[in-house]
């Protein structure tokens, strides 16, 4: 048996509504209680003029590929995600995976991971491996029958529901959206979607989204809704959203405090009419890796790139910072750092995204600080019916954050998204100490998050 005390900190529970100067006792991993009283424990840690708030939790974000014959997830995005104070995440969004969903959640339970991982099931992952190779086509029936079997399998392997990158496979038709998201109705999973369109005829994408949900009966989520509305209406998108969810429509959406994006330069989004729709020439996009890492697209590289790499990671700077602002101010939104990594390169949300919302929206009063706490813990431990995540109610899992107001801050930038966030002193995941000050101390606490039916 161990112990953990966490004494005299200012402990911040949104579930709860907790906001006091108290201790905090665990055993054997789990939370005993919030207390006055300082028992005798193992470790003590003095958390003095020091936030104590249960780890964050990241509803979207993309997992790292393992390698053949590793027992190690690689040192990129889940390390990045554990210290900015993450310590539960949910990849296989946007209809992607980097691997066998059900192979993914064994591996993280048999050899672990820096945190806690939960994996949603890939429509477009399902859709090539069942044979629907061409993104601009419909599957035959016999395909989509192959993908319904698959999608389930994965569902009972312990999957959060199933995920959509409509934009990414333009050829999905309303029948296969209609098919798989029956497949999540009876357990009260999730459907999220990266909609259809973004930029241009967005508010037929959401209403896409919002007729799903009302013709099957699934709770859905919009993928972070700055990246498919910034561009002149987020006002107009979040009309349309307020309309959903006042008529009954279980719909939530996430978004991420950076006013560019990130993803594949041979993705469908800069597929010939893109770029005219985003008013933006070549020079807005920025090559992540490979020879052109580093460098804005001219024509010339970003034909060769998308003839010869495409898939590379690519930035897009076309969003509207003020319209990112509306976004993460409104209160039906929570924090989601939508991480996509190509080893250390990539978008700086990865490495950044929490304490970035500390920094740049609560320290200048854009929102509440009990807001934000509920935008990163509550709001997705809610969405994602994570009863032992989240809260520190006697019994829950000790996955904890002890972090200084004052100094957090995101570090990343777009030439160094790597760094880690100032301010957070210790992680702990299962009782556990997995950071400390900055520096991984156990990259292996974390497990697998699957779906439980509530009894």
């Amino acid at each position: 048996m161990s112990t953990l005390l966490i004494k005299n900190g200012r402990i911040m529970d949104p579930v709860n509504k907790t906001d006091r100067v108290a201790n905090l006792f665990v055993r054997d991993g789990k939370i005993v209680s919030v207390t006055e009283e300082e028992p005798a424990a193992d470790t003590v840690v003095d958390a003095s003029g020091k936030l104590v708030t249960p780890g964050f939790i990241d509803i979207h974000m993309h997992e790292s590929a393992i390698p053949e014959g590793s027992d190690q997830v690689p040192p990129y995005i889940e390390r990045s995600m554990l210290l900015m104070g993450v310590t539960s995440c949910f990849g296989g969004n946007c209809g992607d995976a980097y691997g066998d969903p059900a192979e993914l959640l064994d591996f993280y339970d048999e050899h672990g991971c820096y945190i806690n991982m939960g994996l949603f099931a890939g429509h477009s992952y399902i859709r090539s491996k069942c044979g629907g190779t061409d993104k601009y086509a419909p599957v035959s029936a016999e395909v989509l029958e192959a993908m319904k079997k698959q999608a389930q399998a994965y569902l009972d392997a312990g999957c959060m529901g199933i995920s959509f990158g409509v934009k990414y496979i333009p050829g999905t038709t309303w029948e296969e959206m209609v098919e798989l998201s029956k497949l999540v109705v009876p357990s009260g999973r999730l459907v999220t979607a990266h909609i259809r369109n973004d930029c241009v005829n967005d508010m037929d994408a959401i209403d896409e989204l919002r007729r799903l949900s009302e013709d099957t009966g699934c709770r859905v989520e919009v993928s972070h809704i700055g990246s498919m509305a910034a561009y002149g209406h987020m006002d107009e998108f979040l009309r349309h959203y307020d309309d959903a969810r006042a008529a009954g429509v279980d719909m939530q959406a996430d978004c991420y405090p950076y006013n560019a994006f990130s993803t594949a330069i041979g993705a469908t989004t800069f597929d010939d009419y893109s770029l005219k729709n985003y008013n933006y020439n070549y020079g807005a996009i920025q090559i992540v890796d490979g020879e052109n890492a580093g460098k804005r697209c001219t024509k010339e590289i970003f034909d060769w790139e998308r003839a010869n790499h495409p898939e590379h990671l690519c930035i897009g700077f076309f969003m509207n910072p003020d319209e990112i602002v509306m976004a993460m101010t409104h209160e039906g939104v929570m924090l989601g750092s939508d991480g996509l990594r190509a080893g250390l390169q990539g978008h700086p949300r990865a490495a950044g995204a929490f304490p970035r919302l500390i920094s740049e929206y609560v320290k200048t009063g854009k929102v509440t600080l009990e807001h934000a706490l509920e935008m990163m813990i509550s709001m997705p431990r809610e969405r994602l019916g994570l009863e032992n995540k989240g809260v520190f109610n006697a019994g829950a899992d000790a996955d904890i954050l002890i972090w200084d107001y004052d100094r957090m801050k995101d570090m990343a930038t777009f030439d160094e998204p790597n760094l880690g966030a100032e301010g957070i002193d210790y992680v702990f995941i299962g009782g556990e100490i997995a950071a400390k000050d900055g520096e991984v101390v156990n990259s292996k606490l974390g497990r697998s998050i699957r779906f439980k039916e509530k009894k």
